[in-house]
């Protein structure tokens, strides 16, 4: 199925939350002299317009991005994201949003690689274009699933492969714990980033808990909960899994995340946070 479009929730809590650790995952790779390689298997559009008919429609970015627009006195991690954010948009005003795409070329060195995959007939052409001439960046019109078995292991060795997936798929679950078993099979230094939504609480805590009985090494959760996770209205939450995080990402995000929950819970609720190891390393 390809119904799903990411400009009707571009900037939405869930990428802030997103958008913020993907940032802290590619820094840590970089501080290191040696290259590296990014897969994003559902790369999208790669830059969404908010003030576009799609994006107001629906007006996810104003529970989002917005929130944290013009703050100051930020984490400098959020500021980080910030103004990764800011750069898309230098008369100051929110008018577009980077997907992450962007946000991780924007962090890329000259011996880095960014490879990316989108299979949707409307965003690939504009995916395509966007990094037109930038030899660092190999934008691919296929599966990104089908593409992890061809693309990974990199020549760099170290890398990210980043899974942000529709989840229009009934079994989607199901195929993230086999594609994360697989890949870290073929790829055990590589690092693996799996987004999910919270729905329903039951799903993705069954996802976790078959991830911590694989014997996989150092599996960090995290989840930002902004509503209710059976809340009629909307996505309630949403999670990362990280295998191979970056060296005491786990301190970090136990103290950025209840930042972002203070500005992004919507009005009502107390919302929740969870940073904890699935395994250790």
């Amino acid at each position: 199925m390809l119904s799903y479009r990411h400009l009707f929730h571009a900037g939405n809590f869930a990428d802030v939350f997103k958008h913020c650790v993907l940032i802290q995952l590619v820094e840590g790779l970089a501080r290191k002299d040696k290259p590296f390689c990014v897969l994003d298997t559902h790369a999208g559009a790669g830059r969404y317009a908010l003030d576009a008919a799609w994006a107001q429609k629906t007006g996810e970015f104003r529970e989002g991005i917005a929130r944290l627009w013009g703050r100051e006195g930020s984490a400098p991690e959020i500021e980080a994201y910030l103004a990764a954010v800011r750069a898309h948009n230098p008369d100051g005003a929110l008018a577009r949003y980077p997907g992450s795409p962007l946000l991780v070329r924007g962090l890329l060195r000259d011996t880095d690689r960014l490879l990316l995959c989108e299979l949707h007939p409307a965003d690939h052409p504009q995916l395509k274009a966007l990094f037109a001439g930038d030899r660092r960046v190999a934008v691919h019109h296929r599966d990104g699933f089908e593409a992890i078995k061809a693309l990974l292991p990199p020549p760099q060795r170290r890398g990210l492969l980043f899974i942000d997936p529709s989840f229009e798929q009934k079994h989607e679950f199901k195929r993230l714990l086999d594609t994360v078993c697989e890949v870290h099979k073929r790829w055990r230094e590589g690092m693996i980033a799996v987004w999910y939504p919270i729905l329903d609480r039951a799903p993705s805590e069954r996802f976790c808990q078959q991830l911590a009985a694989t014997g996989i090494p150092a599996i960090l959760r995290a989840e930002l909960g902004v509503a209710p996770y059976d809340s009629p209205v909307g996505m309630g939450g949403s999670g990362l899994v990280i295998v191979n995080p970056p060296w005491q990402l786990d301190r970090t995000l136990a103290r950025i995340l209840p930042e972002l929950l203070a500005t992004l819970r919507r009005d009502g609720h107390a919302g929740e946070t969870r940073v904890e190891w699935l395994s250790p390393g």
